[in-house]
C-alpha cells in the first residue's frame, strides 16, 4: 500500500494480489468473532463514525461462483480458479456497499465468515483485523436463548467457531476487544479499536440508536431488546465455573476466563 494510501479508502487506482486480479478496497477492517459475542453492537457503534460505514452482515464464504464441470471448468483453469473468481466478486460487494454508504472506510463483519479467514487474509492481504471474545459459556447461553437449540450440541457448534476464531487470532496481527470491558467500559475499548485503525474516537458514536442502523432483526446479526434499544448495555455475570461445560473449558483457559 502507498504510503498516502489512507486503510480502508476506495482505491481511485485499482491494485492486484497474488492472482493478478485487481482489488479495489484497500485495507477493509475484518471484523472476527463467534456468533452471539457482541458483534452486532460493535459493528453499530463503529458503523456510528462519521468515516466508517459497517453495514448489516454479509456472509462472504457464502457467496460463490458456479463453474459447471466439463469443457468450462477446464477453460477456466488455464487462467483462473473459481476461488480467485469469487475473492473477486467479495470485493466488488464489499466495493459497491461503501460507494453506496458515501463513507470512505469499510467495517465487514459476519460471525460465519471467521470459518473462511484465511481466504479474507488471501483475498485483502493488507485487511486490518478486529477480534472480539465473550465468555464462551455466555457466548452458549446466548446462542440458546436465540435458537432454542439445545446446550450440548449449540456447544459443540458453537466449538467450531471459537476453534477458527484461535487460529485467525494466531496467525493474523490485529486487536483483541473483550465483550465483558466493552460493554463495562464503552469509551475506552472503542477508542482503542479506532486508533488502531488510524481513526479519531467520536463520542457520539456510542450512541448507536440515533445514526439509523437497524432494523435489527434475525438473519442479521442479533436481534434482540437490548441492540434494539439502541444503548449499550451491561453484559452477562461471568459464571461460575461449575456452569461451563466441559467441552468449552480449553477454550475458556485460553481466552483467559478460566
Amino acid at each position: 500500500m502507498d504510503d498516502d494510501q489512507q486503510p480502508g479508502m476506495l482505491r481511485t487506482d485499482a491494485v492486484t494480489v497474488a492472482s493478478g486480479l485487481p482489488r479495489l478496497l484497500a485495507a477493509p477492517t475484518m471484523l472476527l468473532s463467534a456468533p452471539r459475542s457482541g458483534s452486532t453492537l460493535l459493528r453499530a457503534v463503529l458503523g456510528s463514525h462519521s468515516r466508517l460505514h459497517a453495514p448489516h452482515e454479509i456472509t462472504l464464504n457464502k457467496i460463490t461462483v458456479d463453474v459447471p464441470f466439463g469443457v468450462v471448468e477446464g477453460q477456466l483453469r488455464q487462467v483462473r480458479t473459481r476461488q480467485d473468481l469469487e475473492h473477486l466478486l467479495w470485493d466488488r460487494v464489499l466495493h459497491a456497499e461503501l460507494q453506496r454508504s458515501g463513507k470512505p472506510r469499510i467495517v465487514h463483519k459476519s460471525p460465519g465468515d471467521v470459518l473462511a479467514w484465511e481466504r479474507l487474509a488471501a483475498c485483502w492481504p493488507d485487511a486490518r483485523w478486529v477480534f472480539l471474545l465473550r465468555h464462551p459459556a455466555n457466548i452458549l447461553q446466548s446462542w440458546v436463548d436465540a435458537t432454542d437449540h439445545g446446550p450440548d450440541a449449540s456447544a459443540a457448534h458453537l466449538l467450531t467457531f471459537m476453534t477458527a476464531l484461535d487460529a485467525a487470532r494466531a496467525a493474523l496481527p490485529g486487536i483483541t476487544v473483550r465483550y465483558e470491558q466493552l460493554v463495562a467500559d464503552p469509551a475506552a475499548h472503542v477508542a482503542r479499536v479506532c486508533d488502531h485503525l488510524g481513526e479519531p474516537f467520536e463520542p457520539a458514536m456510542l450512541n448507536y440508536g440515533q445514526h439509523g442502523h437497524g432494523p435489527f432483526r434475525r438473519g442479521f446479526g442479533d436481534w434482540s431488546d437490548n441492540i434494539n434499544s439502541g444503548r449499550i448495555q451491561t453484559g452477562r455475570p461471568l459464571p461460575p465455573p461449575s456452569r461451563i461445560p466441559h467441552v468449552l473449558r480449553p477454550v475458556c483457559e485460553a481466552w483467559g476466563y478460566a
